[in-house]
């Protein structure tokens, strides 16, 4: 209930999920509770179809027992008796044994008429029907107003994303839809100990089924995992052979490419995933500084530079606010920045589903005008020649193209660097990248002119 009351699951997940001994145990906690938060609306609607009259606030924690009940009567294959047996005894476990009657009585009952309220939510507006908050699918709408049909990556069709429609856009429907499912787990291959065939080989050897899929080419250290695993459990990880990063992160330092004795600059870094993949495909860089504005934040960037055995000597970790760059600049143009820009990650909702229940509408406008000020504050530090290159996990375009051509328009010696690519949606300036084979991602390069 927590999460419901504003908590974010990351920051939850390492002290409850995680926490459990077994191995078992924590598969199927992750399962129930990312699964009512992805299917949060839907199982609201069955509930309140269920239940007489709402509860009281005080029993919230009764109501947590009877959605996440519900989730695995309707969505997991653990048998209908052992689901109801066992959310009955947990409740008779506590203080409210008044409840427990109730809950076998509202679980038993959705076991009869499953077929029939399946029926009623699939009539349901799109914000029960699909999952998702009203402002969402209102915003989604608007930016993607094509059908859905279609919009695998490898879609590079039309111009203007906002315009196309059904096969060429994705449509909103097709995002919401994407969003509901689990997503794919890539991994990162470190190109300083091994190729990318070298540790699949590696996987094979231990019954890990893995490929290096066609949409895996382009970030060329990719591998997808045919199912997903606790990365600990993988050979080599703790050596730092290989980093789980799903494959639409992994094109940042595709597409920002650095030639050998440049100095680069990594900003809003935190946790340091494109920072490392920079430093293991560019060892011949000058220089990497990377920016985090928070401390504990900062540290996971540090971690993860020891255990992939990254740290040169040429890394340099500032904490601080991208804002007041000047007070820790050291005046010394950068050839190369990246801006993995603070934004709604409403591109990797099927990874984070408490998104959909924390983020609020008002929040949009407020990070647009972050991401506004951190360009600003980027440019000045990139050198004449320089590119830079803007990135989101975010499908609102508000954030994207929108807010990059009107950086565009504003800034004098700013050109769009455009790059040819047979993934993703072409918008009026950079790419975007739509749930499905990959996270959502938005990609724009940017040259200071000479």
């Amino acid at each position: 209930m927590k999460v419901l009351s504003g908590s974010s699951l990351s920051s939850l997940q390492a002290v409850t999920i995680d926490a459990l001994p077994d191995k078992r145990d924590r598969g199927l906690a992750s399962e129930l509770v990312y699964g009512v938060l992805r299917h949060y609306w839907q199982i609201d609607y069955l509930l309140s179809c269920l239940l007489s009259k709402p509860l009281k606030s005080k029993d919230d924690d009764i109501r947590l027992h009877l959605l996440l009940g519900l989730y695995e009567l309707w969505q997991c294959r653990t048998p209908d008796y052992a689901v109801v047996n066992e959310t009955v005894n947990k409740v008779r476990k506590s203080r409210k044994k008044w409840a427990a009657s109730m809950i076998n009585a509202v679980l038993r009952r959705f076991e009869r008429e499953k077929e029939t309220l399946e029926q009623k939510l699939s009539a349901q507006p799109e914000p029960v029907r699909l999952s998702h908050p009203q402002w969402m699918v209102d915003m989604l709408r608007r930016d993607w107003p094509g059908d859905g049909a279609d919009a695998e990556p490898g879609n590079n069709s039309g111009k203007d994303p906002g315009k196309e429609s059904g096969k060429d856009s994705g449509g909103w429907q097709y995002i919401l839809e994407q969003n509901n499912l689990r997503a794919p787990m890539y991994l990162r291959v470190n190109s300083r100990q091994s190729t990318p065939d070298q540790y699949l080989h590696k996987l094979v050897e231990q019954g890990i089924e893995a490929v290096l899929d066609g949409f895996t080419q382009p970030a060329h250290t990719a591998i997808r995992l045919q199912h997903s695993q606790d990365a600990r459990s993988l050979p080599g990880f703790e050596q730092g052979q290989v980093s789980v990063q799903d494959i639409a992160a992994q094109m940042a330092a595709v597409l920002l490419p650095v030639e050998p004795g440049q100095r680069v600059l990594d900003l809003c870094a935190a946790p340091g995933g494109k920072t490392c993949h920079l430093l293991e495909a560019y060892p011949g860089l000058d220089r990497l500084v990377a920016v985090e504005i928070d401390e504990t934040r900062m540290q996971r960037v540090q971690e993860n530079l020891d255990r992939l055995q990254l740290d040169d000597g040429n890394t340099e970790l500032v904490t601080a606010d991208v804002l007041e760059y000047r007070q820790w600049w050291d005046g010394v143009p950068f050839d190369r920045i990246l801006i993995d820009a603070p934004c709604s990650a409403s591109g990797v909702i099927r990874r984070h589903p408490d998104i959909k229940l924390l983020r609020r509408e008002q929040d949009i406008s407020v990070l647009v005008e972050l991401q506004r000020h951190i360009l600003d504050s980027a440019w000045q530090m990139l050198a004449p020649g320089g590119l830079l290159l803007y990135a989101t996990c975010s499908v609102f375009r508000d954030e994207n193209d929108r807010q990059v051509q009107a950086f565009l328009g504003a800034t004098a010696d700013a050109q769009e660097d455009r790059f040819e690519a047979d993934w993703g949606v072409p918008c009026e300036a950079g790419r975007q990248l739509l749930p499905g084979h990959t996270d959502g991602f938005y990609y724009c390069r940017l040259v200071k002119s000479v």
